[in-house]
């Protein structure tokens, strides 16, 4: 069965199938890499929760960054957020972002908990 959450016209907030979560967060908030951050990540624990799991439960995250110099930055606040012992594997890239204010995009993989 694939269950979507909040499904639109070009994407759903999450897809979780046989398990596994997967969705994309871009922040809601923010004008600099550490506001942005901090909101991504208070929206993806949103959306683990919708899909029936937690941010102990990540399995991967692919990070694109809209400047490499952010990096750092970014990954002392990941570091904070990361239950210790629950860090995913995870990417971090550069990439255009679809709207010149984001400066950050996560797709996330997380187990999800069987209901």
């Amino acid at each position: 069965m694939i269950q979507r959450i909040n499904p639109q016209p070009q994407w759903s907030d999450a897809v979780v199938h046989n398990g596994t979560a997967y969705f994309v967060e871009v922040p809601e908030s923010g004008t600099d890499i550490t506001s942005q951050t901090l909101a991504l990540l208070a929206q993806a624990e949103r959306t683990l929760s919708l899909c029936g799991s937690d941010k102990s439960r990540l399995l991967q995250a692919t990070i694109y960054l809209k400047q490499m110099s952010d990096r750092a930055t970014f990954n002392a606040v990941w570091a904070q957020w990361l239950p210790q012992g629950c860090a995913p594997v995870r990417v971090c890239v550069s990439a255009e972002m679809a709207s010149p204010d984001y400066l950050l995009e996560v797709a996330f993989t997380a187990a999800a908990f069987h209901r």
